[in-house]
């Protein structure tokens, strides 16, 4: 038996496949590469292991070129042809050079001649090793670097068209060119702006031919020269240009030359329609305008409606402070006299109070509070307004229907502001029914979301349609002079915003007027209802 052993280079693992059609032949090379710790497999005839090579996957096969049926060549072409990696060495007979040379264009890893010697067979054996472990190797490391290119390539197309996302769809129209100053990006703003298509522009077009006469040259000179302390950048520069109808059309310009690549020098610039950008100012300044105008109206009404609401109780004053003056200046105080002096000092108290209130209500206005938030039991500050407001609701044959629930659940609020904000919504519905009536007030808690809704509503003479988008504006009324400065609602409106709620107007001319707040709460727990909140109460 040969003595392979000493001769192999770790074999195990390793399967060969053995062709041959001499018995003796198989069995004897079989068993010295056995005891050498490859794994063998043997066959008779080259359709057998072919056969073979399918189902196993040698990494080695060892083919006798002299066969029946299917000789060692055709063998050793069909396995190249399905199976590249794997490495064949042909046996052949002694002088059968042109054979072997034969086997070698078809890609064999060796060749050996018959009486097989081991240290021949040893040497080619090595040879088919390394040779498929290289040819392995480099197929992994051929996946690695196909894989990694196509990572590579799909994050590049993913730039790609980000980057052509980004020029499309930016506002400011964006030229590309070339070394040339030829056009090579044209992006659908400037499409919009000068009337091109892209397809007659790219690749056709230089860049001057954009410009309308004699703009070209200063353009480039700008840019080519120190503009701003920056040779090649050029920033909002005034030109024109010619759209595709033949007009012209005043841009400003911001232009970069870019820096070389593979030799050669590009050029981006930007373009912004001064038409366009000069209708925006204008628009902006007709806002500014408007508002300044909505200003002046609004001091105006405030101005009038403060002489007319000051200058009655001022004239009464002065009025009743003569009377008082005539008075004196007979020299005696009878009880009569005495009599109409109080009256006229209470009508002076009462007038002065008038002026007070007018002016705290402007001081108030202005300041703008921010509120206190506390713990706020609604049902018993709803008791105080109404108990405040029933005597002047008597006066106006105006009828309370209240609508109140046994408890509710404590609000965070400033209880002081909310106390003016109904105030004010009772008021204004008061003088809404000069001829009485009736005024319905009713509270809610509603859990989705969590908030309490508030209900303020007349049977009024109600809001002209015309009027509703102004009624919460300040100074904004239409009560006849002397009937307030149009703060109430504003001021109504100011405290529930405030306090991150939301208060609504449902209102028809001569059918009444339903204000609706929405307030979040932050319960805390629940409070019995004051003597006044009882369902459907009437006071």
């Amino acid at each position: 038996m040969a003595d392979w052993g000493p001769r192999m280079v770790n074999p195990a693992n390793w399967k060969i496949l053995l062709i041959d059609d001499e018995p003796d032949i198989r069995d004897v090379v079989s068993m010295d590469l056995t005891d050498a710790g490859y794994t063998v497999l043997t066959a008779a005839d080259g359709a057998e292991g072919l056969a073979i090579c399918d189902a196993k996957r040698p990494q080695i096969v060892i083919t006798d070129i002299r066969m029946p049926k299917m000789d060692g060549l055709a063998v050793l072409a069909t396995i190249k042809e399905k199976y590249p990696d794997i490495q064949v060495i042909v046996v052949t007979a002694f002088g059968e050079i042109d054979v072997a040379i034969r086997a070698l264009q078809l890609d064999a890893s060796d060749f050996i001649s018959k009486p097989i010697s081991p240290d021949a067979l040893h040497v080619a054996l090595k040879r088919a090793r390394d040779r498929y472990s290289q040819l392995i190797a480099l197929s992994d490391y051929t996946a690695l670097l196909q894989n990694e290119n196509a990572r590579t390539a799909a994050e590049l197309s993913r730039s790609i068209a980000f980057q052509k996302n980004l020029i499309q769809c930016s506002m400011d129209g964006i030229v590309g060119c070339d070394e040339q100053d030829t056009i090579v990006i044209f992006n659908d703003s400037m499409q919009k702006m000068l009337g091109y298509r892209s397809e007659d522009i790219l690749h056709k077009m230089k860049l001057d031919a954009l410009f309308a006469d004699g703009m070209y040259a200063p353009f480039r000179a700008a840019l080519e020269g120190e503009n701003r302390g920056r040779p090649g950048r050029l920033f909002l520069f005034e030109t024109a240009l010619k759209t595709g109808n033949g007009s012209i059309m005043q841009v400003e310009v911001s232009a970069v030359v870019l820096p070389e690549t593979f030799g050669s020098r590009g050029l981006v610039c930007f373009f912004r329609d001064l038409g366009e950008i000069r209708r925006l100012e204008q628009q902006m300044a007709d806002q500014a305008r408007v508002l300044h105008q909505d200003k002046m109206m609004s001091l105006g009404r405030l101005a009038a409606s403060v002489v007319h609401e000051i200058n009655n109780p001022l004239s009464g004053i002065l009025n009743y402070l003569r009377l008082m003056m005539k008075v004196l200046n007979r020299g005696s105080m009878d009880g009569e006299h005495q009599d109409k002096f109080r009256q006229y000092l209470d009508l002076v108290i009462t007038e002065t109070d008038r002026c007070s209130r007018i002016v705290s209500g402007l001081l108030l206005f202005s300041r703008k509070q921010e509120p206190l938030f506390e713990p706020v039991d609604l049902l018993a500050l709803i008791d105080r307004c109404v108990i405040l407001c029933s005597h002047k609701l008597e006066l106006n044959r105006i009828e309370w229907k209240l609508s109140l629930p046994e408890r509710l659940p404590l609000m965070t609020a400033d209880g002081n502001q909310l106390h003016q904000c109904l105030i004010n919504l009772i008021l204004n519905a008061t003088d809404a029914m000069p001829q009485g009536g009736e005024l319905f007030l009713s509270v809610r808690h509603e859990t989705q979301p969590d908030c309490i809704v508030l209900t303020v509503r007349d049977t009024g003479v109600g809001i002209h349609a015309e009027d509703i988008p102004h009624i919460f504006d300040p100074f904004f009324t239409t009560k006849q002079a002397g009937y307030g400065v149009g703060l109430g609602l504003s001021t109504a409106y100011g405290i529930v915003e405030r306090h991150n709620g939301t208060i609504t107007v449902d209102s028809k001319s001569g059918k009444g007027t339903t204000f609706m707040i929405r307030l979040p709460v932050n319960q805390c727990g629940l409070t019995e209802s004051g003597k006044q909140g009882k369902n459907e109460n009437t006071a």
